[in-house]
C-alpha cells in the first residue's frame, strides 16, 4: 500500500520513471505552476458594505424629505387655485408638476431603500453573521 501510485487528473508526475536526455545531453526540464492567489479580509469587504448602505440610507433620507417639500408645495399650489381664481390654471398646473415631482422623489427613496436592504444583506454575508430567523430553519 505505500507504494500505490496517486493519478492526478491534470498533472503528471514523472518521479519513477527515467528522464529523457535534452538536446544537449542533460534531462528535460520540468515545468510548475504557480498560483498567486489574492487574499481580501471579510473586514474590508464588510466596511465596504456599510458604507455602501450608510450612502443609501443617507440618498433614501433625501429623497424622502423631497417627497415631503414636493408634496408639500402641490398642496400650497391646490390652494392658491381656489384662492386665485385670476391664476388658477397656472397654480393648477404647477400642482400636477410638484405632484409628479413628490410621486419620483417617493419612488427614489422606496429604490434606496431597497439597496439598503440589498448591502446589509450583502454585509452581513461579508461578516460571516449571518442571522437565521425562521421558524424551523
Amino acid at each position: 500500500m505505500a507504494e500505490e501510485k496517486h493519478h492526478h487528473l491534470f498533472s503528471r508526475h514523472k518521479k519513477d520513471e527515467e528522464q529523457p536526455a535534452g538536446e544537449y545531453g542533460t534531462a528535460a526540464t520540468e515545468y510548475s505552476e504557480t498560483t498567486v492567489t489574492e487574499v481580501v479580509s471579510n473586514d474590508e469587504e464588510y466596511d465596504k458594505y456599510n458604507k455602501e448602505e450608510k450612502e443609501h440610507k443617507n440618498k433614501q433620507r433625501l429623497g424622502e424629505a423631497g417627497a415631503i417639500a414636493a408634496g408639500a408645495f402641490s398642496l400650497y399650489e391646490k390652494h392658491e387655485a381656489k384662492k386665485d381664481p385670476e391664476h388658477a390654471r397656472r397654480h393648477k398646473i404647477e400642482e400636477e408638476v410638484a405632484a409628479a415631482a413628490a410621486v419620483g422623489s417617493g419612488g427614489f427613496a422606496f429604490h434606496q431603500h431597497h439597496e439598503k436592504k440589498e448591502n446589509h444583506k450583502e454585509a452581513e454575508e461579508a461578516s460571516g453573521e449571518k442571522k437565521h430567523h425562521h421558524l424551523f430553519g
